[in-house]
């Protein structure tokens, strides 16, 4: 027998929104304790309470701590990710700085007087990877 004609096309649909309900159920638990873990702003006790709450009472728990903190978790993701943004920013001022600062410092050697201009220029180069 084929499975399908035992299993209704409406049962299909109903079945496939209650796995799509536990992935957005899983996904605001990963986010609320995420969330959670990260404050600075609050005790551990609070957190502690935070924790059985949510587990005790999961849907209710959610729901609540996403009523009360949802503005400070906004603010919380946007500030994680402005420190993100500026530490690759920092990075890559630091990787792709590494060339132009040995220029720099062998050109303010020329100038003084300690290199020559041959030694300037095989300075360059290597920094260049020529």
């Amino acid at each position: 027998m084929f499975f399908g004609a035992d299993y209704p096309f409406l049962d299909v649909i109903w079945t496939m929104l209650v796995i799509f309900a536990w992935v957005i159920w899983f996904w605001l638990l990963i986010t609320v304790f995420a969330d959670l873990f990260r404050r600075k702003d609050t005790s551990g006790f609070s957190k502690v309470l935070w924790v059985i709450f949510v587990i005790v009472l999961p849907f209710l728990g959610v729901l609540v701590y996403l009523l009360v903190n949802h503005d400070g978790m906004a603010d919380r993701n946007i500030q994680s990710m402005q420190a993100q943004k500026t530490a690759t920013d920092d990075y890559i001022r630091s990787v792709s700085g590494g060339a132009a600062g040995e220029i720099e410092k062998a050109k303010a050697l020329l100038d003084s007087g300690a290199i020559t201009q041959e030694e300037f220029d095989q300075i360059k180069a290597k920094a260049l990877g020529s």
